[in-house]
């Protein structure tokens, strides 16, 4: 199959792709990709009301899980071999000194802490979470502890996830103990929370491993000039430049040192001082943007909207828009005894389930001709899915009648275009209206 886009013309499409920025600075979220740590989208103050009569009989939820330690330790190693080498050859920079003691000590609290599981900081995102849920619906939760309504947890079954709802609902149970009794135990659901692995993923796991088109685009995207200065800026902060001319593959081995940038804000309760890991000094402002956006290229190929063309990457999440439809029909139909239903899985689920909703920042799929870039598409992994989002349907009745509010990253969100609201700029939609729009009739 030929190329679809050369590299040198597709770099200088590229070249527009991020803001300026200068070399040093604090680091733009963005950089951070989908490894950015969990913040609420707005002030809960800020919600609109109910309209007057409705009162809340349901919540419900998807939540990623919270910051965490890297899978492995693959990037500290391969970034600590040459460094060890560099400093037993006198080639370390003043500044690069410092570098490897820095990264062994965060590969020492990662590997406590457990390789993929909960930080400190992403126990306290879900609690936090939680809390602020149990504050929106103080009735709903109170009419829960009265009536011995049901909290039904489920989890991909991955120890983040399955942490992450532990840390969510104990949090709930200290709010108001009488929920506690009332807290399911967690169950797991791979087909509804980890369906990119399970039978329903087949065809996408084929298409990741297999389509020549997603493979040339991610090579031509990764693969240019930019990404080599990158790379050569980034390790040239570390190493003299006569080491880094001797690295035979540069791109790795300056991806590991934005790896470990981009987990360590993840991991800052357990830096020696809780202030975070100072790996800041190793990459330039701009160098980390362009990493982030490199890495929000293989997310939003491989998971995200992708090509215009193909549903591939998304569709498998129609399990899990159907369970949320489910869960508020059961409701009006009488047959639910739930209060809650609380979801956490990953952003293999999240980033996708977005795209098919059509949510803000998910909705502009691109071709080949014009890939995705920073200058003319909106997604960003940081926004879309950062450690700890979450979408959450807060349920309203009235004589009968059930509204439904979105919150994404607890932000009031209208659902995608061509559903109407209750009224015009209102966040409340008829269930009848949403099922509808999403062809559930």
């Amino acid at each position: 199959m030929r190329r679809l886009t050369p590299v040198l013309a597709l770099g200088a499409l590229l070249l527009t792709a991020l803001p300026a920025h200068a070399s040093d600075g604090p680091a733009h979220r963005d950089s951070y990709g989908t490894k950015a740590p969990y913040a609420p989208g707005q002030n809960p103050r800020t919600y609109q009301r109910p309209p007057a009569g409705y009162t809340p009989v349901f919540t419900e939820n998807v939540s990623r899980h919270g910051s965490r330690a890297a899978t492995d330790s693959e990037d500290g190693d391969l970034i600590l071999a040459l460094w060890d080498k560099a400093q037993e050859q006198g080639q370390l920079t003043h500044r690069g000194e410092e570098f490897g003691p820095r990264v062994r000590a965060l590969l020492d609290a990662m590997a406590k802490v457990g390789h993929g599981n909960l930080s400190g900081r992403g126990k306290q995102e879900l609690k936090d979470t939680a809390l602020r849920m149990e504050q929106r619906l103080p009735s709903l939760f109170g009419k829960i502890a009265a009536n011995g309504e049901k909290i039904d947890v489920v989890s991909s079954g991955q120890g983040r996830a399955v942490d992450s709802g532990t840390a969510f609902t104990d949090a709930l149970a200290e709010a108001d103990p009488a929920l506690k009794p009332l807290i399911g135990p967690a169950r797991t659901d791979k087909d509804l929370l980890y369906f990119h692995k399970a039978a329903g993923g087949a065809a996408y796991r084929d298409y990741i491993a297999h389509d020549q088109r997603l493979a040339d685009t991610l090579k031509s995207i990764t693969d240019q000039p930019r990404t080599h200065r990158a790379a050569h800026s980034v390790l040239r902060r570390i190493f003299t430049e006569d080491f880094v001319e001797r690295i035979a593959d540069q791109v790795p081995a300056a991806q590991a040192v934005y790896n470990l940038y981009a987990i360590a804000p993840a991991m800052s309760e357990e830096s020696p001082d809780g202030a975070g890991w100072g790996m800041e000094p190793y990459i330039s402002r701009s160098d980390a943007a362009w990493f982030g956006y490199l890495s929000d290229v293989e997310d939003f190929y491989e998971k995200g909207p992708g090509f215009a063309d193909s549903d591939i990457t998304y569709k498998m999440a129609g399990v899990l828009l159907d369970d949320l439809f489910k869960q508020v029909e059961a409701k009006r139909a009488g047959t639910s005894t739930l209060g809650a239903e609380l979801r956490f899985t990953h952003a293999e689920e999240i980033i996708p389930l977005a795209a098919l909703m059509g949510l803000p920042g998910s909705t502009e799929p691109v071709t080949p001709q014009q890939p995705y870039t920073y200058a003319d598409n909106a997604w960003r992994g940081a926004d879309v899915a950062p450690l700890g989002s979450n979408i959450q349907w807060d349920v309203y009745e009235k004589d009968g009648r059930y509204l439904v509010r979105m919150l994404y990253n607890e932000k009031e969100t209208a659902f995608r275009a061509g559903c109407r609201p209750i009224a015009k700029g209102s966040k409340f939609y008829d269930l009848d209206e949403l099922e509808r729009c999403f062809g559930r009739g």
